[in-house]
């Protein structure tokens, strides 16, 4: 038994370090079709792995392979894969969900070993296991900002392509070889999708549902209304413009007149669980009195957290002003 915890946080570690490789590897894609440009010879990558590192890999991959059958057909997969694909991470949802139980478990373990404190084995389990989130969230969100921030460009090149004579495809095409991430890559992926038989209405519906931008869906609504009625589509597309360049303007100003006020809303949300936390793991006999169930002290826990929560979501109410 002694072996055991140490074989297994080994284990866990290469499984973690195999995940983290392959969502930051980088794509050659891009490159190759460079490449091909000027020869016939498609770009070949040197296998250098060794064989100890093979069967690791083929360790991982067994164990996410089991996983995904058994969340095979799962909603949460289905809406885990979807915000794993909106953060662009090259990461399927059990190589996720590995991840994340992987990582739960090394800090709780860490923490109960280290500190020898049953509550940080739960304290660091629930940081492990809410910081992949975290950290998929912010991608997504980043990424969701950076595409708002360079559609305006955007859908003001594709007015001046379809004033020029270009058709709206060759026009999201040229946006595809010519835009960068993350436009260039989504309109790619439309391109593609319509070469595999979708109409580009179609296509641009997915991209929708793929970055959940409410600029993006006014000007596909615009789009498609002009495919089914008529009409100017490029003086169309350069009012759209005008209007999203406008509301990413006030967006930002909107953000730094309230920045103070969403910090100080997660400083006080989170400072009081803060110097829970580290009374918890230093001085246990001290906080502990809060939890005894005979106490007069139980309720006050409760009633802090309720009233911690409450305060944030007011604050994050009155910051949270629509345009």
């Amino acid at each position: 038994m002694s072996l055991l915890l140490p074989i297994g946080i080994g284990l866990a570690l290469i499984a973690m370090f195999v995940g983290f490789e392959r969502a930051l590897s980088s794509d050659t894609q891009r490159l190759d079709e460079r490449l091909l440009r000027y020869g016939a010879r498609r770009l070949v990558i040197v296998d250098e792995e060794t064989g100890e590192t093979r069967q690791q890999s083929a360790a991982a991959a067994a164990v996410t392979g089991t996983v995904s059958r058994a969340i095979q057909g799962r909603s949460f997969a289905d809406a885990l894969q979807g915000d794993l694909a909106r953060a662009d991470l090259k990461l399927t949802a059990a190589e996720f969900l590995v991840i994340q139980s992987l990582l739960t478990l090394i800090l709780g373990l860490v923490g109960a070993i280290i500190l020898q404190n049953p509550f940080a084995l739960f304290l660091l389990g629930a940081v492990g296991f809410y910081l992949p989130k975290m950290w998929v969230g912010r991608r997504q969100s980043g990424r969701l900002r950076a595409f708002n921030d360079q559609l305006a460009d955007t859908i003001a090149l594709m007015g001046n392509s379809l004033r020029s004579g270009m058709s709206l495809l060759q026009s999201m095409e040229m946006i595809s070889r010519e835009g960068t991430p993350p436009v260039g890559p989504e309109f790619s992926r439309v391109v593609r999708e319509v070469g595999l038989g979708l109409s580009p209405q179609d296509a641009l519906l997915h991209l929708v549902r793929r970055i959940r931008s409410d600029d993006l869906d006014l000007a596909v609504i615009a789009i498609m209304v002009q495919h089914e009625v008529g009409g100017n589509l490029s003086r169309i597309l350069d009012t759209i413009a005008t209007t999203i360049r406008e509301r990413v303007k006030l967006k930002g100003e909107i953000r730094s007149i309230t920045a103070q006020q969403r910090m100080a809303g997660y400083i006080l949300a989170g400072l009081p669980l803060f110097v829970a936390g580290a009374l918890m793991l230093l001085t246990p006999k001290y906080i502990m009195a809060f939890f005894d169930p005979v106490g007069p002290w139980t309720i006050l826990p409760v009633i802090g957290v309720i009233g911690i929560l409450i305060g944030f979501a007011i604050i994050q109410k009155i910051v949270a002003i629509e345009v």
